[in-house]
C-alpha cells in the first residue's frame, strides 16, 4: 500500500488498472464543464485503449459481447477530456464533452440518472425537476 506522502508527492505512478473477473472495469461519464453525472459503462483493456487513442468514449457491452463507440448510432459523441483513476485503480470516471443539445441516455434524456428514489415510504421513482 502507498502512503499518503508517496500518492500525493506529484510523481508519476504506474497506472494498473484492476479489471474484475470478467476483464472489465466501472466507468462513470460526467460533464467536464458541470460535473453532471451523464452515464455509467464497463470497458475492457481494449476500450480502455480505443478511448486513450481516439479521444472517444469506447465502451464493453457486456450483452452484445463486443465494443461499442458511444455515439456511433445516436451522433451524440462522448469526447473525453480526461480519465481519472480512484485510489484502488479498479473505477474510471470519464470527464466527457457531450454535443450541444445532445443526450447521453439512449432514452434521449441527456443524462441516464434522471430519475430518482424516494428515500421515505414506497420505493418509487420519480422525474427529476
Amino acid at each position: 500500500m502507498r502512503s499518503a506522502t508517496s500518492a500525493s508527492s506529484g510523481k508519476p505512478e504506474p497506472f494498473e488498472p484492476k479489471f474484475d473477473s470478467h476483464g472489465l472495469i466501472p466507468a462513470v461519464a460526467i460533464d467536464a464543464a458541470t460535473g453532471e453525472v451523464l452515464m455509467t459503462a464497463y470497458m475492457n483493456r481494449e476500450a480502455l485503449e480505443a478511448t486513450r487513442r481516439t479521444k472517444n468514449a469506447t465502451f464493453y457491452s457486456r450483452s452484445r459481447q463486443k465494443l461499442w463507440v458511444k455515439g456511433e448510432t445516436s451522433g451524440n459523441f462522448l469526447g473525453v477530456e480526461e480519465i481519472r483513476v480512484d485510489c484502488d485503480q479498479d473505477c474510471l470516471v470519464l470527464r466527457v464533452r457531450l454535443p450541444q443539445g445532445g443526450a447521453a441516455c439512449h432514452t434521449g434524456e441527456r443524462s441516464c440518472f434522471y430519475r430518482k428514489l424516494s428515500l421515505d415510504g414506497p420505493a418509487e421513482l420519480r422525474r427529476l425537476a
